[in-house]
């Protein structure tokens, strides 16, 4: 019923408009008409990569997510954005350059999927497995409340040295948004049991045909998980 792409963003320039688009359709449909993290100018960074969902039964894009690798010429969606309450947000993120670092940020999904659990459970997942074959050992990332819990449950923390210990006020004063951080993406020793094996398991597979759980029931998901040009140093 659906598969899932990984790839380099400037490698995919006509998937990375289909993902500009739904994600845009998705953002209005919540009355967020300008966030920083939005900008489409990833598509041309050559430290960006994708996973999008496309539904097979008609092409098109219906969910996705971007990692931002960190680069001193390309600064991530996130420091932009909490620099606006917490200009501390540049100086975490140098530190964290110096050994590695970047951002899953810009999960979406589509009304035609929702209910199945599609982006917070098996899309983010995904973004894990890809982090492994770039070699960044450590990830932050901007959760929305509904998506904070699953993203601790996949080994990130809570970052307390930013906001009120970690929370502030983003992209609207009436949405709360945390920033948590993956310090150690290969081995995620916080994660859930069952989530670090799936992930783990994901790694060795990175292209196969899975049958599903979701909340609505099973669905078919291809994982073509395998990055083709993944050397970003």
């Amino acid at each position: 019923m659906f598969t899932f792409k990984a790839f380099r963003a400037i490698d995919e320039p006509e998937i990375c408009q289909m993902f500009i688009d739904g994600h845009a359709n998705v953002l209005k449909d919540y009355g967020v008409t300008k966030v920083t993290s939005s900008n489409n100018e990833w598509k041309d960074n050559p430290f960006v990569f994708v996973v999008t969902v496309h539904e097979d039964s008609t092409g098109n894009v219906v969910s996705g997510l971007r990692i931002h690798i960190a680069h001193q010429n390309y600064p991530l969606p996130l420091e932009g954005a909490i620099a606006q309450v917490d200009s501390t947000i540049r100086e975490l993120v140098g530190e964290y350059r110096q050994i590695g670092t970047g951002e899953i940020g810009g999960l979406w999904n589509s009304k035609a999927i929702s209910g199945y659990g599609i982006g917070a459970i098996f899309l983010s997942r995904t973004s894990l497995v890809i982090a492994e074959q770039l070699n960044v050992p450590t990830l932050f990332a901007l959760c929305a409340e509904y998506t904070l819990k699953p993203t601790l449950q996949k080994g990130f923390e809570i970052e307390e040295k930013i906001g009120n210990k970690g929370t502030f006020f983003y992209p609207k004063l009436d949405l709360v948004a945390t920033l948590a951080i993956l310090k150690d993406v290969k081995g995620l020793p916080l994660a859930l049991e069952e989530e670090r094996d799936y992930i783990f398991d994901l790694r060795k597979n990175l292209q196969c045909k899975r049958v599903e759980m979701t909340y609505k029931g099973p669905i078919e998901i291809t994982y073509d998980l395998l990055i083709k040009n993944p050397n970003w140093k």
